[in-house]
């Protein structure tokens, strides 16, 4: 299925691929991120403040909620005032949401600052995609996301081990210490290195008027909201798994946090090497040929984890192995589906890139909250990230036999 070339200007764009990758990296990743630093010390969290489990689990899905109904109004808001003033005032509430954090004296306070961090972060993922639509369409969009996508997984990656090694030697407030200057550092990469993009700023955009017409345009779409169950599917199943993995590895499995942060480069390092399969590939394949190979990884990947966790104890490769293969495939879907989901949409695709992007949190917000129902993190995440994978599976199986829309320029 191809995508339609914007009926755009053949003149330069106004930044170059490689600074759209970098800086697109750079915004993304600061909400998974967020999340990897912060795992590590989720058990030691439980007994610095005398609470339980289920408390501090609520930490994570206040993150997922403030991410996800931020990005509702972040990406709107990108197409009527523009994609720099956006960023710059929601890193803002990440950096105050992160001072809080840092000296919170209680879980509530601490529920409440994830929740605004979240809020902040949501920025990010939804104007870095929209970025990328602003300059670029087809094959070459495909090709930047999946080099943000290269960028990205190195951050996710190591944040586990890191955030294991600060919390160790510096205590966890070490943790909200570091995503404090994270945030600082692209509040001035938005100001002083980043250009405006959005085409035709229009601030009736923003009224309530205009979110209800963006938004009533895209449900009505079956072919942007099989691209946003796919995509939902894949990367919400990893959220979810950031919500119950720590429990699964280092309560029941043992593991200590800084192993814990270590162990999970297995899953991390292989969406790594996936990515940059994917990038060799691009330069043979189109990217849409390479979802059905993704899928079936992230189908192989489902299999394993409800087979071998229903019959097996836990252990770290039994957990580990299917769930690097699930994020393996992961990172030959996404440059495509995220592609096309914006591509009919180019005079809105900050409320496109949102609307996405808030699917994938409130899948990965709902996994988590059913995994929290369900109880045990082992029978939660045998059955709740198959289930994940196969919506994603069979998402795509409907969403192929749809014809592409025409693109919409208002």
């Amino acid at each position: 299925m191809n995508l339609h070339q914007g009926g755009g200007t053949t003149s330069a764009p106004l930044m170059s691929e490689r600074k759209v990758s970098l800086i697109g990296a750079m915004l993304v990743a600061i909400g998974p991120v967020s999340m990897a630093l912060y795992t590590p010390a989720m058990t030691e969290i439980v007994h610095a403040f005398g609470t339980t489990e289920a408390a501090v689990k609520m930490t994570l899905s206040t993150y997922f909620a403030g991410f996800a109904i931020a990005q509702l109004f972040c990406g709107p808001l990108s197409d009527a005032f523009g994609r720099r003033p956006v960023v710059i005032g929601f890193m803002g509430i990440y950096a105050i949401a992160s001072l809080i954090a840092l000296f919170s004296p209680t879980i509530e306070i601490l529920i409440l600052s994830r929740f605004l961090q979240g809020i902040g972060a949501a920025a990010g993922v939804a104007v870095s995609r929209a970025i990328v639509r602003d300059l670029f369409t087809r094959e070459q969009s495909a090709r930047i996301m999946n080099l943000i996508g290269v960028i990205l997984s190195i951050g996710p990656a190591v944040s586990p081990t890191i955030g294991g090694l600060m919390m160790e030697l510096a205590g966890w407030h070490s943790i909200f210490f570091l995503m404090l200057g994270f945030g600082f550092l692209i509040t001035m990469v938005a100001k002083f290195a980043m250009v405006e993009t959005a085409p035709n700023r229009d601030p009736s955009r923003a009224s309530p008027k205009g979110l209800y017409k963006a938004y009533s345009t895209l449900f009505r779409m079956p072919y942007f909201i099989g691209t946003a169950f796919i995509m939902a599917g894949t990367s919400g199943a990893l959220y979810t798994q950031a919500t119950v993995m720590p429990f699964v590895l280092m309560d029941r499995v043992g593991l200590s946090p800084t192993q814990f942060g270590l162990g999970m480069l297995v899953q991390s390092g292989t969406f790594f090497v996936g990515t940059l399969t994917v990038h060799f590939l691009m330069k043979r394949v189109k990217s849409g040929q390479l979802v059905p190979v993704g899928l079936s990884f992230i189908a192989i990947g489902s299999i394993s984890l409800l087979l071998i966790l229903n019959t097996m104890e836990p252990s770290f490769l039994r957990v580990m192995l299917p769930s690097a293969t699930f994020a393996f495939g992961i990172a030959f879907v996404m440059p495509f589906m995220m592609t096309a989901s914006m591509a009919p949409f180019p005079h809105m695709a900050g409320s496109a890139s949102a609307l996405t992007g808030f699917t994938q949190m409130s899948a990965g917000l709902l996994g988590g909250v059913i995994c929290a129902l369900i109880g045990d993190p082992v029978v939660a995440m045998s059955f709740v990230v198959p289930g994940m994978g196969a919506m994603a599976v069979t998402s795509w199986l409907l969403w192929r036999r749809l014809p592409e829309p025409a693109q919409r320029v208002s």
